[in-house]
């Protein structure tokens, strides 16, 4: 079903239930007015009235939630539909093109570069959709170790730099520690480098053209360490602002949907941070004004606490 297939479902359905719940009222005051002098009529009427009322609001609720959920999962399929096929067709293109013909050295090195890229955007959307799926399962167990935050996010940053193939001074990186301090925290080193990673990425695609992205650690008063990831690129309306956590959701509105993705990025930076004792939010001051992500985490226990 097309969006506005689903757009008319919603409205159907949020306009049969106030017709039922505006029915309802009309027959109980009715109801009242003709058996007001009968107490207990009067009490068991308005008791099977709140029911009724109740049961139609449930049902009308949960109805729009599910076309909702199914039209993220439409549109998630898509994406990863889209994600899928487009390095495939482009690979497959750039092979038929080296069987085909004879090509000099140079453009044989670069298609190969392309080839690199596609496969590793390829490999990208199956490692994203892969680690959603762990993440929403709370049963699994996390490899814990002590992990230098700055050290991985240092990565974070020269690969996704490398990856974007942004120029100097695009990406920043910056931390404000207390001397001799070190941002060490107990975790997954896989989860958190994902987690930081798609937080990084999120910033450079949803800056546009003019990229200007700082990421920065700082040590928090009650033993916490924050990873903060700002851009000044499209923005969050506030009422987004919790919602894009969410599986599968992406902001609407012709900005967002031009940036390719599946939707899952910030789903698995809330589940790492939730699985390390932590926890990942946004801040904006509106649409065109840039954002901030936030992702906290708690300290790793000293050496001597430790033992």
């Amino acid at each position: 079903m097309a969006a506005g297939g689903h757009r008319k479902s919603i409205a159907f359905f949020i306009t049969l239930g106030a017709c039922l719940v505006a029915l309802a009222i009309a027959l109980q005051v009715g109801w009242i007015a003709i058996t007001w002098r009968t107490g207990l009529r009067l009490v068991l009427g308005v008791l099977v009235f709140a029911v009724i009322v109740s049961g139609v609001v449930l049902n009308t609720i949960f109805l729009v939630r599910e076309i909702r959920r199914n039209e993220q999962h439409d549109a998630f399929i898509n994406s990863v539909t889209h994600e899928l096929k487009t390095p495939v067709a482009s690979i497959r293109l750039y092979l038929e093109t080296l069987q085909s013909r004879e090509i000099d050295e140079a453009k044989r090195r670069e298609f190969y570069k392309v080839m690199l890229a596609d496969s590793d955007r390829l490999q990208n959307t199956i490692e994203q959709v892969l680690r959603a799926g762990a993440s929403g399962r709370s049963s699994r167990q996390l490899n814990q170790s002590r992990i230098d935050v700055s050290e991985l996010v240092r990565d974070c940053v020269t690969v996704a730099a490398l990856r974007h193939h942004l120029p100097e001074g695009a990406l920043r990186y910056s931390e404000s520690l207390p001397d001799g301090e070190h941002a060490t925290v107990m975790g997954d080193p896989d989860e958190l480098k994902a987690a930081v990673s798609n937080l990084i990425d999120n910033a450079i695609k949803y800056s546009g053209s003019n990229i200007s992205v700082l990421v920065e650690i700082a040590m928090l008063e009650d033993r916490r360490i924050a990873i903060r990831v700002t851009d000044e690129g499209v923005g969050i309306s506030t009422p987004e602002l919790k919602r894009i956590f969410r599986r599968f959701y992406r902001i609407p509105g012709a900005v967002a949907m031009r940036v390719k993705g599946t939707g899952l990025g910030l789903f698995i930076v809330r589940s790492v941070a939730e699985k390390h004792g932590g926890r990942a939010y946004a801040e904006s001051k509106g649409a065109g004004h840039g954002s901030t992500f936030t992702l906290q985490l708690p300290c790793a226990p000293t050496q001597s606490e430790h033992a």
